[in-house]
């Protein structure tokens, strides 16, 4: 496990935001689910991507990575419309994107498959898919509810109830699946759909590949069977919830540019834009760039229900602007890679920050300083890069602890932390 021991300074340069990891699931997946061979540039081998290309080329997807251009690769999607299994276990490692986009992906070639991962993977809820299994009489064993996971048997089309507020990646999986059975099928949401922004996402990604499904007003999904997937090149773009971390650093210290985004993008954690403006923060917005600077934020209230992997940077913003800020409608951050809303809190109280955790939330009292310390990642992403922001506006030195985590999106965090004038070093 590595550390990183960073000295408060303010960031400034211009950055090239990574590319969105959630539309590299869905390009990858959308690819190797077509007929004939797509070019998808602009992606980094984060840890999740390389379980979703791994996790295709088990049904017989083959991908080349053509060229990097310094951390970014061309894939070379040479897909699958006849979908086989070569290997009999998908490892997920800790992406719950893969695994919940594959289990129905998987279902549709209809043989024995199991399903492993490591971390708190292992025990992130399956139940809309059990509840799946049970009424289509598909055999599945699991442990504890959770992983290792075997499925034997083939998913049939028809109509699926899928609650809206666990997590729209069950939505996803089934919307990458249906289209290619011998049949018509309806997705009925029972309760209000939390992280549209994801469900946009996958519709608008199975629209280009050339897949039709009919959007109910987040209701129902009318999906027609007998569609075919159609190979075609494709650029990922940047990624909101990444820019997240850089926009809040310009806020808090600095003068930062984002580039590489799409500022008409359906991102959900593209609110980070809405947010910082109502919180005062200084932007400039351009046609691919975000420039922040130094700013005086000041407290609002947050809705995370449909922006909820930026609740942790945006804790970091809280607990330095002035006022109250209260995150509301998070709960689902509980299952995270970590308890999001206790990690957050519990490191940045450490910190010296002045949070209250609430069951769906955290209320939070700003502070105009932080002392600094040795805090820890929970071996969560989001986390780790949360925490590097906040050092900006310390006063002493921060340590943080298993800060290697990064790898899981953004393998290149600490680099591009240190390309920002950050001073920090790596402790093995």
């Amino acid at each position: 496990m590595k550390s990183v021991r960073i000295n408060p300074s303010e960031l400034e340069g211009k950055i090239s935001i990574p590319p969105s990891k959630s539309v590299s699931h869905r390009a990858v997946i959308c690819a190797g689910l077509s007929q004939g061979v797509s070019k998808v540039e602009n992606i980094i081998f984060s840890e999740d991507i390389i379980a979703t290309c791994r996790a295709m080329e088990s049904l017989g997807v083959r991908i080349e990575n053509q060229y990097a251009n310094d951390d970014r690769s061309t894939l070379i999607i040479n897909g699958r419309e006849d979908l086989d299994l070569y290997k009999d276990e998908i490892d997920c490692t800790e992406s719950g994107s893969t695994l919940r986009f594959m289990i129905p992906i998987a279902a549709l070639v209809g043989k024995k498959v199991g399903f492993k991962g490591k971390g708190k993977l292992v025990s992130r809820p399956l139940n809309d898919y059990y509840n799946i299994f049970d009424k289509q009489e598909i055999n599945y064993t699991t442990v504890n509810g959770g992983l290792p996971l075997t499925i034997d048997g083939k998913l049939k089309a028809g109509e699926y109830e899928l609650s809206g507020d666990v997590s729209s990646q069950f939505i996803t999986g089934l919307l990458f699946a249906l289209p290619l059975m011998d049949g018509d099928s309806k997705i009925i949401i029972t309760t209000d759909l939390e992280s549209k922004g994801y469900v946009d996402l996958t519709l608008e990604a199975l629209e280009k590949f050339s897949v039709h499904v009919e959007n109910n007003n987040y209701k129902e999904f009318i999906i027609k069977g007998n569609q075919k997937y159609i190979s075609r090149d494709y650029k990922v773009e940047g990624d909101y919830s990444q820019a997240a971390f850089w926009i809040t650093a310009g806020l808090l210290g600095g003068d930062l540019k984002c580039c590489d985004l799409d500022i008409n993008s359906l991102q959900g954690d593209k609110e980070i834009l809405d947010i910082v403006q109502r919180m005062k923060g200084n932007l400039t917005i351009t046609d691919d760039c975000i420039q922040a600077v130094t700013s005086s934020t000041t407290g609002t209230i947050i809705d995370a229900s449909q922006c909820p992997d930026i609740v942790p940077i945006l804790a970091v913003l809280g607990s330095l602007s002035s006022g109250t800020t209260e995150i509301i409608n998070a709960e689902r951050l509980r299952i995270k890679e970590s308890d999001r809303l206790k990690a957050i809190s519990t490191e940045l109280n450490k910190l010296g920050a002045d949070i209250e955790e609430k069951q769906d939330g955290l209320l939070i009292k700003g502070v105009e300083k932080l002392k600094g310390g040795i805090v820890d990642s929970w071996n969560d992403h989001r986390i780790a890069m949360a925490l590097a922001v906040a050092s900006i506006k310390c006063t002493e030195p921060v340590t943080i602890t298993n800060s290697d985590c990064v790898k899981k999106s953004y393998p290149g965090f600490w680099e591009d932390f240190k390309k920002m004038n950050g001073n920090l070093e790596v402790i093995e």
